[in-house]
């Protein structure tokens, strides 16, 4: 599969030349959940922005967002999502997967090229416009070019370390940076 800005080349992202990002959500034993984010934004060869912001709190700020791919299309998408939220009074579960037929039978938004990653602290789930709605196995998740490198992180900090969900997403992001030329250090995080 080629690499593309949401990390697969997946239906959902069909290879425009907007790469990057690196997107990390983890739920901890407290309860806690964290959804982090680096700020870069490339094109082509060229960083177009470095402080971009990619992850938000949604839901009367109950539920944690973020987005890998292209960002008009991911805010078309964060407001879709929330809608849906409020159709369905914070269900995570339901939310996402109504998005998710929506995003892939309807012919606008199955154009749109971005990966979601939604959490509140009972659930952490993937969203793509193939239709998929994904609960990972482990209490963490990544998205974006970045995501493996995240992911691998991830389950050595959980291994290793007692650090709370925030810190675990922050240092996780640390070592993405590290290794992908399309995820920056400037790491912004949210937590519920």
């Amino acid at each position: 599969m080629r690499e593309t800005a949401c990390g697969t080349g997946a239906d959902g992202c069909r290879g425009s030349s907007w790469r990057g990002t690196t997107v990390v959500a983890v739920r901890d034993e407290q309860g806690r959940v964290a959804i982090g984010s680096d700020g870069q934004v490339t094109h082509g060869a060229v960083v177009m922005k470095a402080t971009a912001s990619k992850v938000r709190k949604l839901f009367h700020d109950q539920v944690l967002a973020g987005f890998a791919g292209s960002t008009a299309d991911a805010f078309s998408l964060f407001e879709l999502f929330e809608g849906q939220l409020e159709k369905y009074q914070g269900q995570l579960a339901r939310a996402a997967v109504e998005l998710a037929k929506k995003w892939r039978t309807d012919r606008y938004l199955r154009r749109l090229e971005a990966f979601l990653l939604v959490a509140d602290p009972k659930e952490l789930l993937v969203l793509s416009g193939a239709g998929d709605v994904l609960a990972p196995d482990e209490p963490w998740a990544a998205i974006g070019s970045g995501a493996p490198y995240a992911l691998a992180a991830l389950r050595a900090l959980a291994t290793h370390s007692g650090l709370p969900a925030r810190e675990r997403v922050a240092e996780s992001l640390k070592i993405a940076a590290s290794i992908c030329i399309y995820t920056n250090d400037r790491i912004q995080v949210l937590e519920l």
